[in-house]
């Protein structure tokens, strides 16, 4: 076969033509983009905004206190919580199983410790110290998984553990230094060991039960087992009033949304994820605070600053040097 310009020239020719053709098409195809670091998935986002309505309740509450009782309030709030959520899914409910009946009602103790024993410290705290002091449950959660599960915390727990709790010495005053702690305060932070339990449970059963028929189930416990342990605290029926009616009413939707959204969020994100999303709560809770006339000391404000620490330290895993095949690192 005759070549007129020999075997070199036209391989270069050809190289040229296939590259000028790769540019032109290149010209028209979008640059896949890296995901922002900070980017959240729908589950984050959602938990994000379960946050921002948790971290209001604290006020509410502490309000409420001033018409009706600590128990009769919870069961007022999740009684009427657990009664929406039968109205919208009473056709899911006809599917429930033991097993969703029992990790409902094992949550719903969880829940009614938890809010019983924060609701009762709202007495006589104000809504920004329960809300930082609610926020040991953070670092809770790695100790309960440590003694449940034997699941030893990392190194950065131990860390965010110590910050925390010498931001909750800070923050409950000079009395606890001594070890001594207002019954508000001791109530509060009691109840926090409770919430930690709530978010273990969650996770445990998330992926194994349906969490419509779960969430009706726990909040409906919660209710009931508030209604019926008023003779044993010595609480008495309180007379009428809008403002326990309005807002435990208001806090029943609010608490659905809450249980829903935790139940089908976690199914997605991991327990200590999920926490260090919860960590904004007592921040949006001391912003209405302050909002709504409440001050705390310096050494109190320096103490949530050492509890939030806390809670994002022991969430934090130091990334060391890897070697990535695609360039990053």
């Amino acid at each position: 076969m005759f070549i007129p310009y020999g075997p070199t020239k036209p391989s270069r020719w050809v190289g040229a033509a296939r590259l000028h053709v790769y540019r032109r098409r290149m010209q028209h195809v979008t640059p896949t983009l890296r995901p922002a670091p900070f980017a959240l998935s729908r589950q984050e986002a959602a938990l994000v905004g379960v946050t921002m309505i948790w971290g209001t309740t604290f006020l509410i509450v502490h309000l409420a206190m001033q018409s009706c009782g600590p128990l009769f309030f919870v069961a007022v709030r999740f009684l009427a919580a657990g009664g929406a959520s039968l109205l919208v899914f009473h056709k899911a409910m006809r599917a429930l199983t033991l097993r969703e009946l029992g990790a409902g009602i094992a949550i719903g103790i969880s829940i009614f410790m938890g809010y019983s024993l924060q609701t009762y410290g709202l007495q006589t705290i104000t809504s920004s110290q329960s809300a930082f002091i609610t926020a040991m449950y953070v670092p809770m959660v790695p100790l309960l998984q440590w003694v449940v599960l034997r699941r030893m915390p990392h190194l950065m727990n131990w860390i965010g553990i110590s910050l925390a709790f010498a931001g909750l010495l800070l923050l409950a005053g000079p009395d606890a230094g001594a070890g001594t702690f207002s019954r508000g305060e001791a109530a509060t932070l009691l109840g926090t060991v409770a919430i930690a339990s709530e978010i273990i449970l969650i996770s445990r059963f998330a992926t194994q039960v349906d969490s419509r028929r779960v969430t009706v189930v726990q909040l409906l416990a919660a209710g009931v087992l508030a209604f019926a342990t008023m003779p044993l605290g010595g609480e008495a029926l309180p007379h009428f009033s809008w403002i326990w009616l309005v807002c435990g009413g208001g806090l029943g939707i609010a608490s659905a949304l809450i249980q829903l959204t935790m139940n089908w969020a976690q199914k997605a994100i991991s327990p200590t994820r999920a926490t260090v999303i919860y960590a904004g709560e007592p921040v949006w809770a001391g912003i209405l605070g302050r909002i709504a006339g409440e001050r705390l000391p310096p050494l109190a404000l320096l103490g949530a600053v050492f509890i939030i620490a806390g809670v994002v330290v022991g969430e934090w895993r130091p990334r060391g040097r890897r070697v990535v095949n695609d360039g990053e690192g």
